[in-house]
């Protein structure tokens, strides 16, 4: 692991010499980011490398003449972190043009070391192979993401969003250390101990871990924190924590099914189920958004949904052994996790130009934003049809092979495992009917029609660091989609090692015969489309020079049509909203028309979160109550400390 540590290294020496530099020149800035990106490369590498070439490497570090913390590299491990290096790589060369000090209280400085700590600390999660190693670096990442979210720390609702990140985040860590309190009763710090444990221990400690690691996640019910704290934080922050940070919580799930090595089908009903809900709730929710990023947040929760499903019909197989149906749902919902990272990083790039160049998140002040931004228009859109699982884009691969998966399961004799491999189906088509919906509720209304206020109609595209990260991700959704067979024959090679199944000669040929069909038909998706861009090429240039009549669209009679008149966000997507009322009720505020010459009206409508709604009450409303009630503790009364540090201690020994 020599080289991954180097990366480490590297990368930690960027943060620090962004503080050095707090005075900070254009000099200083690009050295960093230098430095940031030089570290993420070779990481990229040495994890790549890793996958090619699969080799488990170890490594420990000791200290205070006893402890000690120990890392391991396997598969799985080189395959997350090849996602964690590549959205950090792309979004610090984003981080160049989008990051300013200008009209905010952001420190750059501050912001690119706590932005170093955060990509290392992940990198060290999904290393680390012990109880003491995880949890210090899962705090570390906790904490450094904590302060990204409230850089712009003089905005009430950054400062809201932050405390609210920070809360969840801590209770998954409750979560988290009462289950690897379990372990260390039974069997020690050891993680390779803890499939020593009876059924019955395990079975808890999945739990507990489910919740903790679902927290950081984003599964609904706790993914209050998660359309807050994205919103909040800088956009290549926002891409970086939906694409990568939340998936830290995906690996620790699938790390613990490993290491318990359960082979029972109720951990695998519990993903199914609980990814249908948190997809189908996710992606309506995002419907009802009218701010970019918080409508993309949703997003991320559908799409962990997604992940969830595909683990949960692998699960499943693994309980039935049914190795065809093991690998096809591991393999797309780990695929998913890559997928995800380059669609998502890029939408959220996206909507940090517009956010730059036009000052708003609000989606009906916006339109007509193509004209003047091709590139973000045109990577949007691509990353928009990736969202939606539409070949020849990466997002339709991975989503293939849970449907195949689902399939598999359908074929098996068992009633239960017939049950949940419908529902499976089933969730996945509607969730990608309801993003299909909602994404083209989103391009219409930014990106076509008519600008609707001043500033959508006095843009620009400067920054061609921001374009160039968002044409290398959408080249990477294209590539993944056009020509899956690559990371498909990969990821394929070492799930059956991972999960201690052995296919047989048959159902390996299910599997391939599985990498030709989505090969075909993402091949056959690109030909139609490269058919329909060479015919407007060769009508482009069969007109060139020649003139071309224009004229308004015939508008039924009425000769004045305004931008009021086009469709806003909420129009567009309230049917489909509606029919999801009790799950996202609607909040309605308007004036009332009166008269026969009415005056100026007004109207505004929200979608409510029920998982915000009732626990509101219940979690978020005493902590703020009580966080504003221990201010006294800050007023500077040395007697006040002095109680507070007794009291702690006493508590300590209490529990001790």
């Amino acid at each position: 692991m020599t080289l991954f540590f180097i990366s480490m290294a590297i990368i930690s020496c960027g943060g620090v010499l962004s503080l050095l530099t707090f005075r900070q020149t254009a000099l200083s800035k690009i050295m960093v980011i230098l430095l940031i990106s030089t570290g993420c490369l070779c990481g990229l590498v040495d994890s790549v490398t890793t996958l090619m070439h699969p080799e488990i490497q170890r490594a420990s570090i000791s200290f205070l003449h006893g402890l000690s913390l120990s890392f391991k590299m396997d598969s799985l491990s080189a395959f997350f972190l090849a996602v964690i290096f590549l959205v950090s790589l792309l979004g610090t060369v984003y981080s160049y043009h989008y990051t300013t000090q200008k009209g905010t209280s952001v420190s750059v400085p501050v912001s690119y070391f706590f932005f170093s700590v955060l990509i290392v600390s992940m990198a060290l999660v999904v290393t680390a192979w012990s109880i003491v190693t995880f949890m210090l670096c899962w705090e570390l990442m906790s904490l450094s993401s904590f302060f990204l979210v409230i850089s712009d720390y003089r905005s009430a609702e950054n400062r809201k969003a932050a405390l609210l990140y920070f809360v969840f985040s801590h209770i998954g860590a409750m979560f988290l250390l009462s289950a690897f309190g379990l372990v260390y009763a039974d069997t020690g710090w050891d993680f390779a101990a803890m499939k020593h444990m009876a059924v019955g221990v395990k079975m808890t400690v999945f739990i507990l871990t489910f919740i903790g690691f679902g927290s950081k996640a984003g599964i609904f019910p706790f993914h209050v924190w998660l359309p807050h704290a994205h919103p909040a934080a800088p956009t290549h922050i926002s891409a970086v924590m939906s694409g990568v940070m939340i998936k830290t919580g995906i690996y620790g799930i699938i790390r613990i099914y490993l290491l318990l090595e359960l082979r029972h089908p109720a951990p695998g009903i519990t993903l199914l189920v609980a990814g249908a809900i948190s997809g189908i709730l996710g992606v309506v929710y995002a419907l009802g958004q009218h701010d970019l990023k918080r409508l993309l947040a949703y997003h991320s929760v559908e799409n962990i949904g997604i992940i969830l499903m595909g683990l949960g019909v692998g699960m499943i197989g693994v309980s039935f052994s049914n190795p065809a149906m093991a690998v096809l749902g591991f393999s797309g919902g780990i695929l998913h996790v890559l997928n995800h990272a380059l669609f998502k990083s890029l939408l959220f790039m996206g909507a940090g130009m517009v956010l730059k160049k036009t000052g708003t998140r609000a989606i009906d002040s916006l339109g007509g934003l193509f004209r003047k931004m091709k590139v973000t228009g045109m990577t949007f859109l691509i990353g928009s049809l990736a969202i939606c699982g539409l070949p020849p884009f990466n997002g339709f691969v991975s989503e293939f092979l849970i449907y195949m998966g689902g399939f598999k399961g359908i074929l098996m004799k068992s009633q239960s495992g017939f049950v949940f491999s419908g529902i499976a189906i089933i969730c996945l088509a509607v969730i990608g009917g309801l993003a299909m919906a909602c994404f083209t509720k989103v391009f219409g209304v930014v990106f076509q029609g008519e600008p609707r206020t001043a500033v959508a109609r006095q843009v620009d595209e400067k920054g061609w660091t921001m374009k160039a990260a968002m044409a290398v991700l959408a080249l990477f959704c294209t590539l993944v989609g056009v020509f899956p067979g690559i990371l498909m024959h990969t990821i394929l090679a070492w799930i059956p090692g991972m999960l201690g199944i052995h296919a047989i000669p048959q159902q390996m040929e299910t599997l391939n015969s599985v990498t030709v069909m989505a090969n075909h038909i993402s091949l056959g998706a690109a030909i139609c489309m490269a058919t329909l861009v060479a015919a407007w090429g060769l009508r482009q240039t069969l007109y060139k020079g020649k003139p071309m009549a224009q004229s308004d669209t015939w508008g039924c009679g009425f000769t004045a049509p305004t931008v009021r008149m086009q469709y806003t966000g909420s129009s567009y997507a309230a049917a489909i909203i509606g029919f999801f009322g009790p799950a996202a009720p609607i909040r309605e505020t308007h004036t009332p028309v009166t008269g026969r010459f009415p005056q100026k009206s007004s109207y505004h409508s929200s979608t409510g979160d029920i998982a915000e709604i009732y626990m509101a009450p219940l979690v978020v409303r005493p902590i703020l109550f009580l966080f504003d009630k221990l201010r006294w503790i800050q007023h500077g009364d040395i007697h006040l400390y002095i109680g507070y540090i007794l009291l702690a201690i006493i508590l300590l020994l209490f529990f001790l």
